[in-house]
C-alpha cells in the first residue's frame, strides 16, 4: 500500500498525471512546485476554479491550484505549491503547503497540512496536525516489511488514503501513512503504516474523584 493507485482513486483528482513514475506515493512531494508552476500563470500565482468561495481574511500565497465548488473559509492560509480538488474545504485556521488534495478532502479547524497527499474525502478533525519534519534534521525513514526504508525526503508529512477520518487534536508524526477508510481516533500521537479499514483508539486512563469541598 505504499503506491499512489493503492492509497488513492487516481479519478477524483484532475491531477493524476503528476504521479506518474512514481513508485512510491511520497515521490510526488518533491514535484509539486514544477507541476503547479508550469500551470499557473506568474501573474496570477493562483487559479481557482468556477463556484469556489474564498472568504474574506483567507490568504492565498500561491502558487497555488484550487478546484471548483470549494469553501476557502476565514482564516485560512495556503501557502505555496498546493493543489486543491474540486469540492474540498479548507477552514478557520488552516494552513496548507506543499500539498495535494483530492476531491472532497476536508480541512476544516486549526490543522496544519506540509507536504502531504489526502486522498478522497479524507476528513480531519479540529486541531489535527500533520508534522512534516523530524526534531532532529534527517531524513524521514519508514518501515517496509520490518526494515528501515530512507524516502530520501528531510519533508514529509501524511499520506491519507480515500475515505480516512483523524479524530481532533491527533497528530501524524513524519512519514505516516494512512490505508483507505481507516479511522484514528482523538488525541492520538501516530508514527508508521496503518493499513486499509482499521481503527486506531487511545487507551488513556482517566480517573474520576471526589471533589475536595
Amino acid at each position: 500500500m505504499l503506491g499512489a493507485d493503492e492509497l488513492f482513486d487516481l479519478k477524483q483528482t484532475e491531477h493524476a498525471e503528476i504521479f506518474s513514475g512514481c513508485k512510491f506515493a511520497w515521490e510526488v512531494l518533491p514535484k509539486i512546485a514544477a507541476y503547479v508552476s508550469a500551470r499557473v500563470p506568474s501573474e496570477k500565482r493562483v487559479v481557482i476554479g468556477e463556484g469556489t468561495v474564498v472568504e474574506e481574511g483567507a490568504m492565498i500565497k500561491g502558487p497555488a491550484i484550487i478546484g471548483k465548488n470549494c469553501q476557502i473559509r476565514h482564516n485560512a492560509y495556503i501557502r505555496e505549491n498546493v493543489i486543491i480538488g474540486d469540492g474540498c474545504l479548507v477552514g478557520n485556521s488552516s494552513e496548507i503547503k506543499n500539498s495535494i488534495l483530492f476531491n472532497n478532502a476536508v480541512v476544516p479547524h486549526f490543522n496544519y497540512v506540509g507536504d502531504s497527499v489526502l486522498g478522497h474525502k479524507a476528513h480531519l478533525g479540529a486541531g489535527v496536525k500533520i508534522s512534516n519534519y523530524k526534531l532532529i534534521p534527517e531524513n524521514i525513514m519508514i518501515e517496509v516489511d520490518g526494515v528501515p526504508f530512507d524516502t530520501g525526503l528531510l519533508k514529509f508529512g501524511a499520506l491519507l488514503g480515500d475515505g480516512c477520518e483523524i479524530g481532533c487534536n491527533a497528530v501524524l508524526n513524519p512519514g505516516s501513512i494512512i490505508g483507505r477508510n481507516s479511522v484514528i481516533y482523538p488525541n492520538v500521537s501516530w508514527r508508521g503504516i496503518l493499513p486499509d479499514w482499521m481503527m486506531v483508539k487511545s487507551k488513556e486512563v482517566v480517573e474520576v474523584v471526589v471533589r475536595r469541598q
